[in-house]
Formats: structure tokens, sequence, C-alpha cells
């Protein structure tokens, strides 16, 4: 699955991959596959959407991930930078483990309806968490 959220909270982006369980790990299917809410897009369709979801967002979007390789992923799937994407991305590493991070994050979470591992949800909370820095 894949989630995303703009700065401003308003504008977000979710969507999964059609998923067979037996490829799965022990975590993604104790912990995401229960949680998975839809929409299912094949790949060509989800690099589509995403690509015009981008395209669609102001004339400058840098990127923020707890991991390069999340960045990495996500250029796999798109295929093609968009013009309004920057090269540079915001590694949130650093603030993972800062009480004010660490905090928001998990005051997110703790909603019952805004569980882990719901790439939109946790989109959510590391804006959150990056807001409260």
């Amino acid at each position: 699955s894949i989630g995303l959220v703009g700065e401003d909270g308003q504008k977000q982006f979710y969507a999964e991959v059609p998923v067979n369980e037996d490829e799965c790990n022990r975590f993604v299917r104790e912990n995401v596959l229960p949680v998975l809410t839809g929409p299912v897009m094949e790949l060509p369709e989800l690099r589509q959407a995403l690509l015009e979801w981008l395209k669609g967002m102001p004339r400058k979007v840098v990127l923020a991930a707890d991991s390069p390789i999340d960045i990495r992923l996500l250029m796999d799937l798109l295929g093609e930078r968009p013009s309004n994407v920057t090269q540079e991305w915001f590694d949130l590493r650093p603030l993972i483990d800062t009480t004010a991070y660490h905090s928001a994050v998990c005051k997110y979470h703790d909603q019952p309806d805004q569980p882990w591992h719901h790439a939109l949800y946790d989109a959510r909370a590391h804006r959150d968490g990056w807001l409260a820095k």
C-alpha cells in the first residue's frame, strides 16, 4: 500500500496493489493485511493515478519519509519524476526519537480508527510528528 499526505493535510493519496497472502511475511500478515482498506489498483493504474496526483500538487514538492527505501520504492513505482518533485527529500529519521515527534505520532495512532501500519494513517501520523518538531 502507499499513502501520501500534503503538508496542509488536505491533499491525500492512498491505494493498494493486489496482495498474495502466501508471499507475505508473518509481520505483514498479522499487522498490515488486517488494516488494509482499498482501493486496490493494478500497478499501471496506480502509477498513473499517483503521477496525476503529484502533478496536481504545488509547483515544488519535497517528499518526506522515514526511510530512503521508501523514496526508492516510490521512484521505482513512478518510473519518472514529475517536474514538480525535487531530487532532494526530507529525512524524518533524525526526528523519530525526539519527544515532540514521537508523542505526536503516538497520539495520532492512539485513535481506534487510525491503526499503525496502514500507509495513509502512518503518513498522517508522520505529518503530525513533523509539524510538532
